[in-house]
């Protein structure tokens, strides 16, 4: 009898234990599960935070500038600017360029407006093209300009692009007036529909140069494959949308790395319906340009 006492003591002995032993495995696999869900939903919300950062900010400290060389600079730069898309490959710059200087470019280009014409492909005729492009626009190159403001913003849209501003044609100042709109095209020539080419457009820059108060919208009806199934009307303004606002600028490239026409870099102009768009454009080449 003392021997099954004692065995049944034991048994006893050990169930204390044995609780003790599990409610801690428990708290340990619950603060475990916890931790993981934590660091995963920080994890998540990382990549947002660094997304958000698009300024390259201004450095106060000389010792952190790098050396400069022969065609470098001595400073930082801060220039803001939104990733609009990556396919195509569009960035926005607010505040680009100051209103008086917006207003100097208008002032110098409006007497010498000229109805806006087209590269044409194989087959077409000024005649068959008519209400493709109706706005109106003169070419401007910096060299031209006595007061210096088309040499500022050639210097700073070369930074933003890093490409020589030895490789742009000269500005294209364009007016739409209400009703006026530019088709959806593209700004490289395939070789296939316009012959060889000497050179290439790497890439288009525009300068709002007014506000517009409706319409007027720069857009990329392709935007990331979007309307691609050959139903497309190249007259409707649908897409990605950019509205002018005085002096911000619009960056996208016509071309892949490889150099190959990016197919979602069609883009227009959608038909002002009041008010009145002006817009400086520079396209950029692939090889340096004639003064």
């Amino acid at each position: 009898m003392k021997l099954r006492a004692s065995k049944h003591s034991s048994s006893l002995k050990l169930k204390p234990k044995l609780g003790l032993v599990a409610a801690t495995f428990f708290c340990f696999f619950f603060f475990f599960i916890a931790g993981f869900l934590f660091s995963s939903f920080l994890s998540q919300d990382a990549p947002v935070l660094r997304h958000r950062q698009r300024v390259l900010e201004s450095v106060n400290d000389d010792a952190a500038v790098m050396p400069d060389r022969e065609s470098g600079d001595d400073s930082f730069t801060s220039i803001p600017y939104q990733v609009l898309s990556w396919a195509p490959r569009a960035l926005y710059f607010p505040n680009f360029a100051p209103a008086e200087h917006c207003q100097s470019i208008i002032a110098m280009a409006k007497f010498g407006l000229k109805p806006s014409t087209l590269a044409l492909r194989n087959g077409e005729t000024a005649e068959n093209t008519k209400g493709i492009r109706t706005s109106s626009g003169v070419f401007i190159s910096a060299s031209e300009d006595k007061t210096g403001i088309l040499d500022i913003v050639e210097e700073k849209i070369a930074r933003v692009t890093m490409l020589p501003r030895t490789h742009g044609e000269a500005f294209n100042v364009l007016r739409y007036e209400v009703g006026q709109r530019y088709n959806s095209h593209y700004d490289a020539f395939s070789p296939a529909e316009y012959g060889p080419q000497k050179s290439q457009r790497v890439a288009s820059f525009l300068l709002y140069l007014t506000d517009v108060e409706e319409g007027g919208e720069t857009m990329f009806p392709f935007e990331n494959g979007s309307n691609m199934d050959g139903s497309y009307d190249f007259r409707q303004c649908v897409g990605l949308k950019v509205k002018p606002r005085r002096g911000d600028g619009l960056l996208f490239y016509s071309l892949f790395p490889n150099g190959t026409i990016d197919p979602t870099s069609l883009h227009g102009s959608c038909p002002v319906i009041s008010g009145e768009k002006w817009v400086a454009t520079k396209w950029i080449r692939d090889q340096e340009q004639d003064e």
